[in-house]
């Protein structure tokens, strides 16, 4: 069996996947947490990895295909040349392995060791402290012989 892309209707993956499943059809949904800060308010929320996409493994000479375009909440098999794009079982699994090393992380903690990949202090190793809106960090670095608190953008952090 191979892995194969679907794209979803907006919104509707979970419904997708939901009558898919219904069918018989293996089905990948890969989703993380993602923080969001709306009205001043940091919050988690799952979110869809492929914003419109999912994965269905399937064989070639599955009945199956014909009901895919009939599901509910698919709109199509993404597809070249009008064929199913195969997607290799070595790429399902690193993405499958990415998801787990993300959920034992479990995102930034405060006191935790982070290096800073840009800026003036690059290279340094720091503390993590906290976020400080949505796109800036609060790290500790021993700068002359002291701590010193500095704020820096969460997309120069390296964990």
């Amino acid at each position: 069996m191979t892995w194969y892309a679907l794209q979803h209707k907006p919104a509707q993956g979970d419904r997708a996947v939901a009558h898919l499943q219904n069918q018989d059809i293996v089905c990948f949904y890969p989703k993380i947490q993602v923080e969001k800060i709306k009205a001043g308010k940091r919050s988690q929320k799952l979110e869809s990895l492929f914003p419109g996409y999912l994965f269905v493994k399937l064989e070639q000479t599955d009945p199956s295909w014909a009901k895919l375009r009939s599901t509910r909440g698919v709109i199509r098999v993404v597809s070249f040349a009008n064929k199913p794009a195969a997607i290799s079982d070595e790429i399902i699994q690193h993405i499958k392995a990415g998801l787990d090393s993300l959920a034992q992380q479990g995102g930034l903690k405060s006191g935790a060791i982070v290096q800073l990949s840009e800026g003036p202090f690059e290279g340094i190793n720091a503390v993590f402290q906290a976020y400080e809106g949505e796109e800036r960090a609060i790290v500790l670095i021993n700068f002359m012989q002291k701590q010193q608190r500095i704020r820096v953008p969460v997309s120069a952090l390296k964990i």
